[in-house]
């Protein structure tokens, strides 16, 4: 036997490939008359599967109670609070202007472009003096603001319209 490796010389191992099981072609077969399918009935025909099928007895899927539902038109809202406002300062992400907003939210990776309101909540505390246009802002969240020195414009509308402008 030589080492040498020729193309027309390759072959599965022994096993490998199994043929198919010839059916229906008489007893002798072993899968003869029904092709080894039993009597007759749905699996007897090609075609068909019985999923989730249970005999007959209501399936689970119907059992079980429905929990939960998707609102399509729900204001999805985004919790800001001061320790990620802290942290976006802190990473030198906040631009020149020192303004903290929906876009800049987006631009860097923070929120989702999903997402429509801005909810600032009073969590942690502020570092810096800066500017912050939200949707909401808690109370607890707007006297941190005013005893820091900084402003909050609030906005009601989803695209960030400023229609009530408080200096704090």
């Amino acid at each position: 036997m030589s080492s040498e490796l020729f193309l027309n010389k390759i072959r599965d191992r022994k096993g490998a490939r199994h043929c198919r099981k010839t059916v229906g072609r008489g007893i002798g077969s072993g899968k003869g008359k029904t092709s080894g399918r039993g009597g007759k009935g749905q699996t007897a025909r090609s075609g068909v599967s019985i999923g989730g099928f249970e005999g007959g007895q209501t399936p689970i899927y119907r059992r079980m109670p429905k929990r939960g539902f998707n609102h399509a038109h729900l204001n999805r809202t985004y919790e800001l609070d001061f320790n990620k406002i802290n942290r976006i300062i802190k990473n030198g992400l906040l631009p020149e202007d020192k303004t903290i907003n929906k876009e800049l939210l987006v631009k860097i990776g923070y929120v989702p472009k999903y997402i429509k309101h801005i909810n600032l909540i009073a969590n942690g505390t502020l570092e810096q003096s800066i500017n912050v246009c939200v949707c909401k802002a808690t109370n607890k969240a707007k006297e941190i603001l005013k005893a820091s020195g900084s402003t909050l414009k609030e906005c009601r509308a989803t695209a960030c319209e400023v229609t009530s402008e408080t200096k704090e």
